[in-house]
């Protein structure tokens, strides 16, 4: 029972962040800073998300042949290759790492 009320009063406090976003009013809304801001918490968490997601294993860090994978997707990004290309090169990558051996 214990978690699911932390479930619920997560999910309580996600709605209610969600809605003060729509009671905002425009005038804070046009600040330059705001979209910047939105623009740097979006890359923000979604780096850490990959992150997470490619070094982790439960409690424990695991440097297998994802880190690769997201080390070349990376190198690809700062070519300025296409989205595709950059998949394409990080699967490959990752791929290489497996074959040659890497967990």
């Amino acid at each position: 029972m214990d978690l699911w009320l932390w479930v619920l009063l997560a999910c309580a406090a996600a709605y209610a962040l969600k809605v003060s976003g729509y009671l905002l009013p425009k005038s804070v809304l046009d600040r330059p800073f705001v979209p910047s801001v939105a623009a740097a918490l979006t890359v923000g968490l979604l780096s850490s998300l990959v992150i997470s997601n490619t070094i982790a294993k439960g409690q424990a860090l695991v440097l297998d042949s994802r880190l690769l994978g997201v080390g070349a997707a990376a190198v690809a990004l700062k070519l300025n290759w296409p989205y595709i290309v950059v998949v394409i090169v990080g699967a490959t990558a990752t791929a290489a790492g497996r074959w040659a051996g890497l967990p």
